[in-house]
Protein backbone atom coordinates (compact mmCIF):
# COMPACT_ATOMS: atom_id res chain seq x y z
CA UNK A 1 0.00 0.00 0.00
CA UNK A 2 1.47 3.99 -0.75
CA UNK A 3 -0.37 6.53 -0.28
CA UNK A 4 -1.24 9.16 -3.57
CA UNK A 5 2.28 10.94 -3.82
CA UNK A 6 0.99 14.18 -4.28
CA UNK A 7 -1.29 14.18 -0.70
CA UNK A 8 -1.42 17.81 -0.42
CA UNK A 9 -3.96 18.03 -3.50
CA UNK A 10 -5.84 15.08 -1.96
CA UNK A 11 -9.75 15.65 -0.66
CA UNK A 12 -10.16 13.26 1.96
CA UNK A 13 -14.15 12.04 2.91
CA UNK A 14 -13.98 10.27 6.27
CA UNK A 15 -16.19 7.38 6.82
CA UNK A 16 -17.41 6.51 11.05
CA UNK A 17 -18.96 3.35 11.36
CA UNK A 18 -20.82 3.55 14.88
CA UNK A 19 -21.97 0.11 16.96
CA UNK A 20 -23.10 -0.65 20.19
CA UNK A 21 -19.37 -0.53 21.69
CA UNK A 22 -18.39 2.28 19.81
CA UNK A 23 -20.40 5.48 19.26
CA UNK A 24 -21.35 8.61 20.91
CA UNK A 25 -18.63 10.92 22.07
CA UNK A 26 -15.99 8.55 21.67
CA UNK A 27 -17.09 8.05 18.00
CA UNK A 28 -17.31 11.71 17.72
CA UNK A 29 -13.54 12.09 19.09
CA UNK A 30 -12.34 9.36 17.63
CA UNK A 31 -13.19 10.92 13.99
CA UNK A 32 -11.89 14.34 14.89
CA UNK A 33 -8.70 12.40 16.02
CA UNK A 34 -8.37 10.96 12.29
CA UNK A 35 -8.81 13.91 10.98
CA UNK A 36 -5.57 15.37 12.59
CA UNK A 37 -4.22 12.29 11.44
CA UNK A 38 -5.36 12.97 7.40
CA UNK A 39 -4.10 16.09 7.72
CA UNK A 40 -1.01 15.23 8.85
CA UNK A 41 -0.24 13.34 5.40
CA UNK A 42 -1.34 16.71 3.80
CA UNK A 43 -5.07 15.75 2.87
CA UNK A 44 -8.01 18.61 2.90
CA UNK A 45 -10.69 17.14 4.95
CA UNK A 46 -13.80 18.30 3.20
CA UNK A 47 -16.15 15.73 5.17
CA UNK A 48 -17.57 13.23 7.38
CA UNK A 49 -20.14 10.64 6.95
CA UNK A 50 -21.29 8.37 9.52
CA UNK A 51 -23.69 5.10 9.74
CA UNK A 52 -24.74 3.38 12.51
CA UNK A 53 -24.31 -0.56 12.22
CA UNK A 54 -24.46 -3.87 14.32
CA UNK A 55 -20.75 -4.35 13.70
CA UNK A 56 -18.05 -3.35 10.95
CA UNK A 57 -17.26 -7.09 9.92
CA UNK A 58 -20.09 -7.13 7.63
CA UNK A 59 -18.44 -8.13 3.79
CA UNK A 60 -19.74 -4.76 2.35
CA UNK A 61 -18.77 -2.64 5.03
CA UNK A 62 -21.82 -0.51 4.56
CA UNK A 63 -25.56 -0.25 3.32
CA UNK A 64 -26.15 0.25 -0.11
CA UNK A 65 -28.19 3.45 0.32
CA UNK A 66 -25.07 4.97 2.23
CA UNK A 67 -22.42 3.36 -0.78
CA UNK A 68 -24.65 5.40 -3.27
CA UNK A 69 -24.61 8.22 -1.16
CA UNK A 70 -20.90 8.25 -1.05
CA UNK A 71 -20.24 7.09 -4.57
CA UNK A 72 -21.63 10.79 -5.25
CA UNK A 73 -19.55 12.31 -3.49
CA UNK A 74 -16.63 10.71 -5.33
CA UNK A 75 -18.02 11.12 -8.59
CA UNK A 76 -19.46 7.61 -9.11
CA UNK A 77 -16.59 5.93 -10.61
CA UNK A 78 -16.90 2.87 -8.97
CA UNK A 79 -19.95 0.46 -9.04
CA UNK A 80 -22.19 0.06 -6.25
CA UNK A 81 -23.68 -3.56 -5.81
CA UNK A 82 -27.14 -3.94 -4.89
CA UNK A 83 -27.44 -5.72 -1.29
CA UNK A 84 -29.14 -6.42 2.24
CA UNK A 85 -29.58 -2.63 3.36
CA UNK A 86 -31.64 -3.80 6.55
CA UNK A 87 -28.67 -3.62 8.78
CA UNK A 88 -28.04 0.45 7.99
CA UNK A 89 -28.88 3.24 9.85
CA UNK A 90 -27.93 6.72 8.38
CA UNK A 91 -26.87 9.15 11.23
CA UNK A 92 -25.05 12.09 9.58
CA UNK A 93 -22.59 13.20 12.12
CA UNK A 94 -22.26 16.95 11.83
CA UNK A 95 -18.51 19.04 13.12
CA UNK A 96 -18.58 22.81 12.73
CA UNK A 97 -15.08 22.11 11.50
CA UNK A 98 -15.76 19.16 8.52
CA UNK A 99 -18.76 19.91 6.83
CA UNK A 100 -20.47 16.73 6.04
CA UNK A 101 -23.60 18.44 3.83
CA UNK A 102 -24.21 19.46 1.14
CA UNK A 103 -20.65 18.95 -0.71
CA UNK A 104 -20.48 18.85 -4.26
CA UNK A 105 -21.09 15.99 -6.63
CA UNK A 106 -17.27 14.33 -7.06
CA UNK A 107 -15.67 16.46 -4.38
CA UNK A 108 -13.93 13.51 -2.67
CA UNK A 109 -10.72 11.41 -4.56
CA UNK A 110 -9.58 9.49 -1.38
CA UNK A 111 -12.18 8.11 1.59
CA UNK A 112 -10.47 7.00 4.65
CA UNK A 113 -12.35 4.74 7.45
CA UNK A 114 -12.00 5.59 11.07
CA UNK A 115 -12.01 1.66 11.71
CA UNK A 116 -10.20 -1.34 10.21
CA UNK A 117 -10.76 -3.00 7.58
CA UNK A 118 -10.10 -6.51 6.16
CA UNK A 119 -8.41 -6.42 2.81
CA UNK A 120 -11.75 -8.33 0.83
CA UNK A 121 -13.73 -5.46 2.83
CA UNK A 122 -11.12 -2.89 1.37
CA UNK A 123 -10.83 -4.21 -2.46
CA UNK A 124 -15.08 -4.52 -1.99
CA UNK A 125 -15.24 -0.63 -0.94
CA UNK A 126 -12.53 0.64 -3.53
CA UNK A 127 -14.68 -1.36 -6.54
CA UNK A 128 -17.56 0.24 -5.80
CA UNK A 129 -15.99 3.77 -5.32
CA UNK A 130 -13.51 3.86 -8.00
CA UNK A 131 -10.68 5.79 -5.93
CA UNK A 132 -8.57 4.96 -3.53
CA UNK A 133 -9.47 3.83 0.53
CA UNK A 134 -7.62 3.48 2.88
CA UNK A 135 -8.25 2.37 7.24
CA UNK A 136 -7.17 3.73 9.96
CA UNK A 137 -4.51 1.74 10.33
CA UNK A 138 -3.49 1.97 6.97
CA UNK A 139 -3.14 6.18 7.76
CA UNK A 140 -1.19 5.37 10.90
CA UNK A 141 1.30 3.24 9.32
CA UNK A 142 2.06 6.11 6.58
CA UNK A 143 2.77 8.76 9.33
CA UNK A 144 4.91 6.52 11.00
CA UNK A 145 6.48 5.64 7.65
CA UNK A 146 7.17 9.83 6.92
CA UNK A 147 8.25 10.83 10.37
CA UNK A 148 10.44 7.59 11.15
CA UNK A 149 14.28 8.89 10.81
CA UNK A 150 16.67 6.57 12.51
CA UNK A 151 18.05 3.19 11.57
CA UNK A 152 15.55 1.39 14.47
CA UNK A 153 12.65 3.42 13.80
CA UNK A 154 12.88 2.90 10.35
CA UNK A 155 13.01 -0.44 10.64
CA UNK A 156 10.38 -0.87 13.01
CA UNK A 157 8.09 0.79 11.12
CA UNK A 158 8.85 -1.00 7.54
CA UNK A 159 8.08 -4.49 9.38
CA UNK A 160 5.22 -2.91 10.23
CA UNK A 161 4.20 -1.56 6.91
CA UNK A 162 5.14 -5.15 5.09
CA UNK A 163 2.93 -7.19 7.65
CA UNK A 164 -0.03 -5.00 6.72
CA UNK A 165 0.43 -4.76 2.90
CA UNK A 166 0.89 -8.72 3.22
CA UNK A 167 -2.43 -9.91 2.69
CA UNK A 168 -3.62 -6.80 0.94
CA UNK A 169 -1.51 -8.08 -2.31
CA UNK A 170 -4.11 -8.32 -5.37
CA UNK A 171 -2.76 -10.04 -8.38
CA UNK A 172 -1.54 -8.30 -11.31
CA UNK A 173 -3.96 -7.53 -13.73
CA UNK A 174 -1.35 -6.86 -16.74
CA UNK A 175 1.10 -9.11 -17.93
CA UNK A 176 0.85 -12.87 -17.35
CA UNK A 177 -0.42 -14.15 -13.89
CA UNK A 178 2.04 -17.33 -14.41
CA UNK A 179 5.64 -17.46 -14.19
CA UNK A 180 7.42 -20.58 -14.74
CA UNK A 181 10.10 -21.37 -11.83
CA UNK A 182 12.03 -24.38 -12.81
CA UNK A 183 11.01 -27.37 -14.56
CA UNK A 184 7.22 -27.85 -14.20
CA UNK A 185 6.86 -25.33 -11.31
CA UNK A 186 4.62 -22.55 -11.44
CA UNK A 187 4.28 -19.79 -9.23
CA UNK A 188 1.42 -16.59 -9.52
CA UNK A 189 3.23 -13.01 -9.13
CA UNK A 190 0.63 -12.81 -6.21
CA UNK A 191 2.57 -15.99 -4.46
CA UNK A 192 5.55 -14.27 -5.75
CA UNK A 193 5.14 -11.28 -4.15
CA UNK A 194 3.84 -12.53 -0.73
CA UNK A 195 7.27 -14.68 -1.18
CA UNK A 196 9.24 -11.64 -1.65
CA UNK A 197 7.67 -9.92 1.60
CA UNK A 198 8.21 -12.66 3.37
CA UNK A 199 12.01 -13.11 2.35
CA UNK A 200 12.04 -9.11 3.11
CA UNK A 201 10.32 -9.80 6.90
CA UNK A 202 12.60 -12.19 7.74
CA UNK A 203 16.11 -10.17 6.62
CA UNK A 204 14.45 -6.79 8.64
CA UNK A 205 13.72 -8.81 11.76
CA UNK A 206 17.21 -10.23 11.16
CA UNK A 207 18.62 -6.56 10.85
CA UNK A 208 16.17 -5.21 13.73
CA UNK A 209 17.42 -7.57 16.49
CA UNK A 210 21.21 -6.65 16.02
CA UNK A 211 20.44 -2.86 16.44
CA UNK A 212 18.59 -3.69 19.16
CA UNK A 213 21.40 -5.66 20.71
CA UNK A 214 23.27 -2.82 20.43
CA UNK A 215 21.02 0.04 22.04
CA UNK A 216 20.27 -2.78 25.22
CA UNK A 217 24.22 -1.96 25.31
CA UNK A 218 23.93 1.25 25.62
CA UNK A 219 20.79 1.23 28.07
CA UNK A 220 23.76 -1.07 30.34
CA UNK A 221 26.26 1.47 30.20
CA UNK A 222 23.42 4.13 31.45
CA UNK A 223 22.26 1.33 34.05
CA UNK A 224 23.95 3.53 36.51
CA UNK A 225 22.44 6.87 36.16
CA UNK A 226 18.54 8.09 36.72
CA UNK A 227 16.58 8.39 34.22
CA UNK A 228 13.07 10.10 33.83
CA UNK A 229 11.27 8.84 30.62
CA UNK A 230 8.13 11.08 29.20
CA UNK A 231 5.35 8.81 27.95
CA UNK A 232 2.25 10.21 26.90
CA UNK A 233 -0.48 10.45 24.02
CA UNK A 234 1.14 12.21 20.67
CA UNK A 235 1.34 15.83 20.66
CA UNK A 236 0.99 16.29 24.49
CA UNK A 237 3.73 18.26 24.62
CA UNK A 238 6.48 15.78 25.34
CA UNK A 239 9.04 17.10 22.89
CA UNK A 240 8.69 20.66 24.10
CA UNK A 241 9.24 19.41 27.83
CA UNK A 242 12.10 17.29 26.88
CA UNK A 243 13.95 20.48 25.49
CA UNK A 244 12.95 22.91 27.92
CA UNK A 245 14.46 20.22 30.77
CA UNK A 246 17.51 19.52 28.76
CA UNK A 247 17.88 22.61 26.68
CA UNK A 248 18.38 19.84 23.16
CA UNK A 249 17.20 20.80 20.31
CA UNK A 250 14.91 18.04 19.86
CA UNK A 251 11.88 18.20 16.84
CA UNK A 252 8.95 20.16 18.38
CA UNK A 253 5.96 20.32 15.73
CA UNK A 254 2.38 20.41 16.48
CA UNK A 255 1.55 17.55 14.65
CA UNK A 256 0.64 13.83 15.37
CA UNK A 257 3.56 11.74 16.10
CA UNK A 258 5.70 14.06 14.74
CA UNK A 259 8.75 12.32 17.24
CA UNK A 260 9.21 8.51 16.52
CA UNK A 261 12.96 8.53 17.66
CA UNK A 262 13.97 7.90 21.67
CA UNK A 263 16.34 10.71 22.17
CA UNK A 264 17.90 10.39 25.69
CA UNK A 265 19.84 13.88 26.91
CA UNK A 266 20.98 15.17 30.48
CA UNK A 267 18.97 16.85 32.86
CA UNK A 268 19.80 20.60 32.44
CA UNK A 269 21.54 22.24 34.98
CA UNK A 270 23.56 19.39 35.21
CA UNK A 271 22.86 17.39 38.50
CA UNK A 272 25.97 15.60 40.02
CA UNK A 273 25.45 12.19 39.93
CA UNK A 274 24.04 12.86 35.96
CA UNK A 275 19.97 12.51 35.39
CA UNK A 276 19.13 10.90 32.52
CA UNK A 277 15.95 12.44 30.08
CA UNK A 278 14.24 9.93 27.48
CA UNK A 279 11.49 11.17 25.36
CA UNK A 280 9.53 8.28 23.58
CA UNK A 281 7.00 7.83 21.10
CA UNK A 282 3.69 9.24 21.27
CA UNK A 283 0.39 6.39 21.80
CA UNK A 284 -2.57 7.07 19.94
CA UNK A 285 -5.92 5.23 20.49
CA UNK A 286 -6.21 1.80 18.18
CA UNK A 287 -2.66 1.99 17.70
CA UNK A 288 -1.93 -0.92 15.49
CA UNK A 289 -0.86 -4.34 16.99
CA UNK A 290 2.20 -4.64 14.72
CA UNK A 291 3.35 -0.85 15.74
CA UNK A 292 3.45 -1.62 19.34
CA UNK A 293 5.15 -5.13 19.10
CA UNK A 294 7.28 -3.29 16.75
CA UNK A 295 8.21 -0.31 19.05
CA UNK A 296 8.92 -2.66 21.89
CA UNK A 297 12.81 -1.40 21.75
CA UNK A 298 11.89 2.13 21.27
CA UNK A 299 9.46 1.64 24.41
CA UNK A 300 12.36 0.20 26.31
CA UNK A 301 13.40 3.32 27.53
CA UNK A 302 10.19 3.77 29.58
CA UNK A 303 11.09 -0.26 30.89
CA UNK A 304 14.60 0.63 32.16
CA UNK A 305 13.58 4.24 33.36
CA UNK A 306 13.91 4.88 37.37
CA UNK A 307 10.53 7.38 37.17
CA UNK A 308 7.86 7.93 34.40
CA UNK A 309 6.63 11.36 33.75
CA UNK A 310 3.02 10.86 32.32
CA UNK A 311 2.33 13.83 30.45
CA UNK A 312 -1.12 14.92 29.21
CA UNK A 313 -2.39 17.89 27.43
CA UNK A 314 -4.58 19.60 29.79
CA UNK A 315 -6.11 21.54 27.63
CA UNK A 316 -7.35 18.28 25.73
CA UNK A 317 -11.26 17.61 27.39
CA UNK A 318 -10.37 13.69 26.39
CA UNK A 319 -7.39 13.51 27.87
CA UNK A 320 -8.24 11.20 30.47
CA UNK A 321 -9.74 8.50 28.05
CA UNK A 322 -5.73 9.25 26.13
CA UNK A 323 -4.59 8.54 29.86
CA UNK A 324 -5.75 5.00 29.64
CA UNK A 325 -4.92 4.71 26.34
CA UNK A 326 -1.19 4.90 27.72
CA UNK A 327 -1.54 2.41 30.61
CA UNK A 328 -2.72 0.25 28.53
CA UNK A 329 0.08 0.24 26.04
CA UNK A 330 2.33 0.53 29.34
CA UNK A 331 1.15 -2.62 30.64
CA UNK A 332 2.00 -4.12 27.66
CA UNK A 333 5.30 -3.59 27.94
CA UNK A 334 5.19 -4.58 31.29
CA UNK A 335 6.02 -0.76 33.24
CA UNK A 336 3.66 -1.41 35.55
CA UNK A 337 6.01 -1.47 38.76
CA UNK A 338 8.06 1.79 37.85
CA UNK A 339 6.60 5.03 39.65
CA UNK A 340 4.72 7.30 37.58
CA UNK A 341 4.01 10.71 38.37
CA UNK A 342 1.09 12.94 36.44
CA UNK A 343 1.87 15.97 34.68
CA UNK A 344 -0.87 18.24 33.33
CA UNK A 345 0.92 19.52 30.60
CA UNK A 346 -0.43 23.01 28.52
CA UNK A 347 -1.90 24.81 31.95
CA UNK A 348 -1.56 28.20 30.18
CA UNK A 349 -4.26 27.10 27.59
CA UNK A 350 -6.19 26.88 31.11
CA UNK A 351 -8.42 29.01 32.81
CA UNK A 352 -7.65 29.73 36.26
CA UNK A 353 -11.03 27.81 37.32
CA UNK A 354 -10.28 25.07 34.91
CA UNK A 355 -6.20 24.81 36.68
CA UNK A 356 -7.91 25.22 40.01
CA UNK A 357 -10.65 21.61 39.01
CA UNK A 358 -8.02 19.82 37.64
CA UNK A 359 -5.34 19.78 40.48
CA UNK A 360 -9.28 19.35 42.91
CA UNK A 361 -9.12 15.94 41.11
CA UNK A 362 -5.73 15.43 40.38
CA UNK A 363 -4.26 16.67 43.98
CA UNK A 364 -0.92 14.72 43.45
CA UNK A 365 -0.08 15.89 39.59
CA UNK A 366 2.00 18.74 38.79
CA UNK A 367 0.59 21.54 36.55
CA UNK A 368 3.15 23.22 33.72
CA UNK A 369 3.33 24.67 30.87
CA UNK A 370 6.88 24.57 28.85
CA UNK A 371 6.28 28.36 28.16
CA UNK A 372 6.87 28.93 31.72
CA UNK A 373 10.43 28.83 33.43
CA UNK A 374 9.20 28.99 36.79
CA UNK A 375 7.24 25.50 36.04
CA UNK A 376 10.49 23.76 34.14
CA UNK A 377 12.45 24.94 37.48
CA UNK A 378 9.60 23.24 39.79
CA UNK A 379 9.60 19.98 37.26
CA UNK A 380 13.15 20.13 37.88
CA UNK A 381 13.55 19.97 41.34
CA UNK A 382 11.14 17.01 41.77
CA UNK A 383 12.70 15.30 39.45
CA UNK A 384 15.88 15.82 41.08
CA UNK A 385 14.24 15.03 44.74
CA UNK A 386 13.14 11.55 43.69
CA UNK A 387 16.72 10.70 42.37
CA UNK A 388 17.94 11.53 45.46
CA UNK A 389 15.78 9.73 47.92
CA UNK A 390 16.66 6.22 45.58
CA UNK A 391 20.47 7.33 46.52
CA UNK A 392 22.14 6.04 49.69
CA UNK A 393 24.74 7.48 52.01
CA UNK A 394 28.16 5.51 52.22
CA UNK A 395 32.03 6.32 53.11
CA UNK A 396 34.41 5.36 50.84
CA UNK A 397 38.23 5.35 51.31
CA UNK A 398 40.53 5.79 48.54
CA UNK A 399 44.12 5.87 48.72
CA UNK A 400 45.92 8.52 47.09
CA UNK A 401 47.49 5.59 44.82
CA UNK A 402 44.12 4.64 43.27
CA UNK A 403 44.56 6.16 39.71
CA UNK A 404 41.10 7.42 38.23
CA UNK A 405 39.06 6.33 41.14
CA UNK A 406 38.98 9.93 42.74
CA UNK A 407 37.77 11.45 39.37
CA UNK A 408 35.44 8.86 39.32
CA UNK A 409 33.60 9.94 42.40
CA UNK A 410 33.48 13.35 41.83
CA UNK A 411 31.95 12.93 38.35
CA UNK A 412 29.38 10.11 38.92
CA UNK A 413 28.52 10.29 42.54
CA UNK A 414 27.34 12.97 45.22
CA UNK A 415 29.86 13.88 47.01
CA UNK A 416 29.06 15.47 50.37
CA UNK A 417 32.41 15.12 52.37
CA UNK A 418 36.17 14.93 51.85
CA UNK A 419 38.26 14.37 54.45
CA UNK A 420 42.43 13.97 53.74
CA UNK A 421 44.57 11.49 55.74
CA UNK A 422 48.11 10.38 55.42
CA UNK A 423 47.50 7.86 53.22
CA UNK A 424 43.99 8.12 51.70
CA UNK A 425 41.17 10.00 51.22
CA UNK A 426 37.62 9.63 53.18
CA UNK A 427 34.51 10.54 50.69
CA UNK A 428 30.80 10.99 51.99
CA UNK A 429 28.76 9.73 49.23
CA UNK A 430 25.43 9.67 48.10
CA UNK A 431 24.56 7.58 44.91
CA UNK A 432 22.44 4.88 43.87
CA UNK A 433 23.48 1.62 45.14
CA UNK A 434 24.18 0.00 41.61
CA UNK A 435 27.33 3.12 41.24
CA UNK A 436 28.60 1.94 44.72
CA UNK A 437 28.64 -1.97 44.30
CA UNK A 438 30.58 -1.22 41.06
CA UNK A 439 32.89 1.12 42.39
CA UNK A 440 33.58 -0.49 45.23
CA UNK A 441 34.40 -4.05 43.20
CA UNK A 442 36.69 -1.67 40.76
CA UNK A 443 38.70 -0.64 43.34
CA UNK A 444 39.19 -4.48 44.91
CA UNK A 445 39.95 -5.35 41.93
CA UNK A 446 43.11 -2.65 41.84
CA UNK A 447 44.41 -3.67 45.06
Amino acid sequence: MQLTAKASQNRALLISIQTPQFKGDEAKASLAELARLVTTLGFKVIGTQSQKLSSTQRMNVLGSGKMAEIAHLTGNQGIVDDFDDDDDIVDEMLFSELPSEDLPFGCADVVVFDCDLSPSQLRNVENQLGVEVFDRTGIIIEIFSRHARTRTARLQVEIARLNYLAPRLRESTSGNKERQMGKGAGETTLELDRRKIRDQLAELRRELASVQNELKGRRAQRSELFCVALVGYTNAGKSSMMRALTGSEVLVENKLFATLDTTVRALQPITQPRILVSDTVGFIKKLPHDLVASFHSTLAEAHDASLLLYVVDASDASFRSQLDVVHEVLHQVGVDDIPKQLVLNKSDQLSLEQQQALMAEFPDAIMTSTRNPADITKLHQYIVSVAQDEMVADEIIVPYTANGIIGEIRSTMSVTKEEYEYEHITFTVRSNPINLARLKKQMQNND
